[in-house]
This record gives C-alpha cells, sequence and structure tokens, in this order.
C-alpha cells in the first residue's frame, strides 16, 4: 500500500512539473515504467502534445486563414511608394543598373531584416514592445517604433484623403483638372508646356491645369503664405478624412478577425488596376520610349555613390521594417506557421510589384512626354506630384478619362488603406499587449487611437497643410526608423544571441536557419543600416516644398520629432537599470539577460557575460 501511495506521488509530481513547464493548459503525459527499485517504481515522461509556444498563457488570437495573414503583410509592404518612388529612381540612377544595388540589399539587409522582425513577433506573440523580454533593457526600441507609427499616420491617412477627392471629383463627364476655366486658375494656367513669354524670371513656365487643380483646387495652398500662415481646414479634405478615419475604424475596431478580411479587397485590388492600367498604357503613342527610359541601363552610375544610397534607403522604408507592423501581423500567427518561407514570399512579391509598376508609370510619362514634345525628364518626378499632378493629366487625354481615373483612385485608395491599416494595427498591437486594461477594451482603444489621429491630420489638411505634410514626411519617418531598426537587429542578434534566436526559429519551424542568415542578423545587417543611418545624417537637406524654404523654427521642430521617438530607447534603457534590484553588475545582468532566463542570474549564470555569447553565430 504504502509502495503504491509512493509511485502515485511520483507520477503526481511528474504530472505537475509537467504543467509548471507549460502554463497553457492540460497537456497530455505519457508516462513509462523505467524500473522498480526497492519497492520503488521510476517512471519517464514525455509530453504526447509538446507546447506550442513560450508565451501561450494569454489566450491569443489567430489569423483566421494563413491567406489572410499574407495579404496584410503584402498589403502594408506594397504601398503608394512602390508606384511613386521605386519608378523614379530607376529612371534616375541608371535604369536596370539600379537594380544590381537595389537587389544586392534587398538579400544582404532587405530579405533577413524581414524574416527577424516576422519570427520575432511570431515566437514571442506580443507586440513591438512586448517581444523585448528578451532583453528588458531595450524595451523603449519598441515603444520607438510605436511612436514613429503613429506619427506617420498623421501624415498617411491625408494622402488617403487626397486619393479619395479626386475619386469623387472623378464623377463627372469632364475631368476638373482639363481646362484652365475654373475659378481656382491663376492666369499662369495653360494647357501646354511651352514656356511663358513673360520676361519674369519667377514666371518662366506656364503651369499645368493639372498642377493648379492640385495646388489651388484641392490643396488652396495659394491662400497660405508658409507654415506659419496655415489658416483652418478645408472642409472637403476634412471630410474625406473623416470617410478615411471611419473606415480604419471599421476595418480594425475587431483586430485581426475584420481587417483580415478587407484585406483582400484592398490587398488584391491594386495588381487588377495596375494591369488594366499596364494594357492601356503600352498601346499609347510614345509609351515604348517611356519603358526604354525606365529600363535603359547606364553601368557607369554605379561609381556614384548617391545610387547606392538611394538603393539603400529605398530598400529600407520599401519592405516596411522598424514599423512595429510585420511584428504585430506576426504575434497574430499559429506557433509553428513557416515564417521563413513567407519572408521569402511576401519580400520577393514587394520588390516584384515596384518593378513591374514601373512599367505602368514610364508608359504613361513616355506618352506626356510625347504629347508635349519635351524629354521624358521634364514630366518624370516621384512623390505626390507623380500621383496628383502627372499621372492625373495623362488620364484626362484618354478617351473615357473619367472612368480611368475613377481606375486609377481606387488603385490609390485601396494602396493606401491596408498600408495605413498596419500601421495602426502596429501602435494597437503594440500597447494592448502591455496594459491589460487596454486589451480588455480594444474598440474603445482603437477609437481613441484613429480619433486622435484624426485630430492632429487635421493640421495636414489646412491651407498650408502640405507644408505640415512636407515637414511631417521629412522628419516624423526618417532618420528615427533607421535607428529603430538598429537598435532592433542588434538587441536580437547580439544581447539575445544569434544562437537562442535560431533555437526559437528550429522551435517554430523545425528548421535552424542556415549560417547565411544567421551572419546577415550578426554583422551584415548592422554594418549595413549603420551604414544608412550615418550617409542619412551626413547628406541631410533641410526639406523645402518646390520654392519655399521652411524657416529655422520648422527644422527645429521637425528635429525634435525625430528625437522624441528615437530619445526613448536611452531613456527608457536608464529608467530599466534604476528600477532594477541589487548592485550595477546585477542590474545590467537582469537588464540584458531574457525575462524567462532571470532564474539563472539568481544562481549567478548570465550567458551575455561569457566572451562565448558573443562570438557565437
Amino acid at each position: 500500500m504504502s509502495n503504491s501511495r509512493c509511485s502515485v506521488a511520483l507520477m503526481s509530481s511528474v504530472v505537475a512539473a509537467a504543467k509548471e513547464a507549460n502554463a497553457t493548459g492540460p497537456k497530455a503525459v505519457e508516462l513509462v515504467l523505467v524500473k522498480e527499485q526497492n519497492g520503488v517504481q521510476l517512471t519517464n515522461s514525455t509530453l504526447l502534445n509538446p507546447p506550442q509556444s513560450p508565451a501561450q498563457a494569454q489566450d491569443r488570437e489567430t489569423w483566421s486563414k494563413k491567406a489572410d495573414f499574407l495579404l496584410s503583410v503584402i498589403g502594408f509592404a506594397v504601398d503608394l511608394a512602390n508606384v511613386w518612388r521605386f519608378p523614379y529612381l530607376c529612371y534616375k540612377n541608371g535604369g536596370g543598373a539600379f537594380l544590381v544595388p537595389y537587389l544586392l540589399f534587398m538579400v544582404i539587409a532587405g530579405m533577413p531584416l524581414f524574416y527577424m522582425e516576422l519570427a520575432l513577433g511570431q515566437f514571442n506573440r506580443e507586440g513591438a514592445a512586448g517581444v523585448w523580454k528578451i532583453c528588458p533593457i531595450l524595451k523603449g526600441v519598441g515603444y520607438t517604433v510605436i511612436l514613429i507609427s503613429l506619427y506617420i499616420g498623421f501624415f498617411y491617412n491625408v494622402i488617403i484623403a487626397w486619393a479619395l477627392h479626386y475619386l469623387f471629383s472623378s464623377f463627372t463627364t469632364e475631368l476638373p483638372w482639363t481646362h484652365c476655366n475654373h475659378t481656382w486658375n491663376s492666369p499662369r494656367c495653360s494647357d501646354t508646356r511651352a514656356p511663358s513669354p513673360s520676361p519674369d524670371p519667377n514666371d518662366t513656365f506656364r503651369t499645368t491645369p493639372a498642377a493648379e487643380y492640385f495646388e489651388r483646387g484641392v490643396l488652396h495652398l495659394h491662400e497660405s503664405q508658409g507654415i506659419d500662415d496655415l489658416g483652418p481646414p478645408r472642409w472637403q479634405l476634412a471630410s474625406c478624412l473623416v470617410l478615411v478615419i471611419v473606415l480604419l475604424y471599421f476595418s480594425l475596431w475587431k483586430g485581426v478577425k475584420t481587417s483580415g478580411k478587407v484585406v483582400w479587397i484592398t490587398a488584391t485590388m491594386p495588381y487588377v488596376v495596375l494591369f488594366a492600367l499596364l494594357l492601356r498604357g503600352v498601346t499609347l503613342p510614345g509609351a515604348v520610349d517611356g519603358i526604354r527610359a525606365y529600363l535603359s541601363v547606364d553601368f557607369r552610375r554605379l561609381c556614384e555613390a548617391s545610387v547606392w544610397i538611394d538603393a539603400a534607403v529605398q530598400i529600407c522604408f520599401s519592405l516596411g521594417v522598424g514599423l512595429g507592423v510585420l511584428i504585430a501581423f506576426s504575434s497574430y500567427n499559429k506557433f509553428t506557421n513557416n515564417c521563413y518561407r513567407d519572408a521569402i514570399i511576401t519580400t520577393s512579391v514587394n520588390s516584384l510589384t515596384s518593378f513591374s509598376s514601373g512599367f505602368v508609370v514610364f508608359s504613361f510619362l513616355g506618352y506626356m512626354a510625347q504629347k508635349h514634345s519635351v524629354p521624358i525628364g521634364d514630366v518624370a518626378k516621384d512623390g505626390p506630384g507623380l500621383i496628383f499632378v502627372i499621372y492625373p493629366e495623362a488620364l484626362a487625354t484618354l478617351p473615357l478619362s473619367s472612368v480611368w481615373a475613377v481606375v486609377f483612385f481606387v488603385m490609390l485608395l485601396t494602396l493606401g488603406i491596408d498600408s495605413a491599416m498596419g500601421g495602426m494595427e502596429s501602435v494597437i498591437t503594440g500597447l494592448i499587449d502591455e496594459f491589460q486594461l487596454l486589451h480588455r477594451h480594444r474598440e474603445l482603444f482603437t477609437l481613441v487611437i484613429v480619433l486622435a489621429t484624426f485630430l492632429l491630420s487635421l493640421f495636414c489638411v489646412t491651407n498650408g497643410g502640405i507644408y505640415v505634410f512636407t515637414l511631417l514626411d521629412h522628419f516624423a519617418a526618417g532618420t528615427s526608423i533607421l535607428f529603430g531598426v538598429l537598435m532592433e537587429v542588434i538587441g536580437v542578434a547580439w544581447f539575445y544571441g544569434v544562437w537562442q534566436f535560431s533555437d526559437d526559429i528550429k522551435q517554430m519551424t523545425g528548421q535552424r536557419p542556415s549560417l547565411y542568415w544567421r551572419l546577415c542578423w550578426k554583422f551584415i545587417s548592422p554594418c549595413f543600416l549603420l551604414f544608412v543611418v550615418v550617409v542619412s545624417i551626413a547628406t541631410f537637406r533641410p526639406p523645402h516644398y518646390g520654392a519655399y524654404i521652411f524657416p529655422e523654427w520648422a527644422n527645429a521642430l521637425g528635429w525634435t520629432i525625430a528625437a522624441s521617438s528615437m530619445s526613448v530607447v536611452p531613456i527608457y534603457a536608464a529608467y530599466k537599470f534604476c528600477s532594477l534590484p541589487g548592485s550595477s553588475r546585477e542590474k545590467l545582468a537582469y537588464a540584458i539577460t531574457p525575462e524567462k532566463d532571470h532564474e539563472r542570474v539568481d544562481r549567478g549564470e548570465v550567458r551575455q557575460f561569457t566572451l562565448r555569447h558573443w562570438l557565437m553565430v
């Protein structure tokens, strides 16, 4: 009887230990009798269902389908910049030769960083701040990227509002940017790009109806003297902004269950429209010349540092790393999801979309150049000027121009809305994972975030709103993003350790990353990011909009915005270090050791204090 009680006690302790090691709920345990010694039965135990995640203490929703996740990531990464930025950079930097540095940086930095963020979020199953339990002192990196995502929302949603305004304006028999006979037009408006006969050197060229519609008809820029003369919000743009905010809220309020359904439209529609525009564009006169200019190869340009810098910066921004979005999205994956395959697929789709959109853009630019008998360089530009001036001007000359305009601006709307959803999800997931009160009231918190975004975005829809937009675009999402990604990869690859990170990935996918990926995370990607950060600071140029130069106080405000996000990293590190108990050595040990290993620190076992930890790859 006593032997039986002893056996039962041993079996109970084994089951208890198994549950303690995996506090996610009941697990089936197989007990195998090994031998009986002195009347005591010795047993061995095996978990029939191994743990899925080290962080399953909380119930976390997952994507309804794998396709929901892939479309969400693709929809976020493929945004307006793929249409208005990459093709112009390719044309500007030697055509096809630009693909050499672009693809090189994609392989050595873009894909590894993308893969790292997906794996980081999926393993830890938390947002951008919560994942830093792997290195508590760097939790400020998470708050930095959340803050940057919030800043981007202040001006990115305005682009979508512009597209919505243009969409509504396209439902007419004659597009409003076709001729110069409207109340907003100035005497300088001309239907041609011919030089003005005016002797005034400031009036060398006439302005086009499309340019005046954007700046005077939509923005009302002529009613502002500068950033210190904003004026009231324009009710038309403010109304469009309200619609954008409402759409964002009802796409995000229920989490990935709702956003995962919305992306089936917003992520796929742009490809349908791009294909339709390509079919139309290649049939236009001059399209071949435009495509030839886009693809012309000039390898001599590779000797210029600016080409490599443009490629490096484009890689960092086009994939959307460093914004916490990829971490947030992947945190809702199933623990055993193959994040490696997802990284390869989504980065490849993003690059192919950027490249193929160039054919669409330059077929129309070639048409415009031939129509106005000017070089392609005179009509080729990047940024909002391409999609709100040049492209609408080209569409206005086509048969059924209103139909093509509607199609084009629907594409812009869908391109922008899923990227905006990603940015908002980064903020929402990152904060509700940190504060359980917010987690219990996600719908209300989502409403607060989108309303705060709306209120601050109103500054960008005033008469001088384009100046606020330019300032935010220049400072809020520039060097600060690069700094955030640099600190992120250092924290994961050096403090947490590439070897430990690889073990985490093996636990999820069953396969350890190859030596190539580990070398990229440990050495190549950090060096690449450090280079880009230094270059972005060294080559900094103050923002400007056309001929308008921002005053010194505006530049100071811009740097304050940039510094406000970057400063969170050292401020939180100092706070964390001071709040931990013990001597300075013990504080440092707790600060750089993953929270799950703090018991080892109590025993004096600090992996980060050994040379082997820093040398392992």
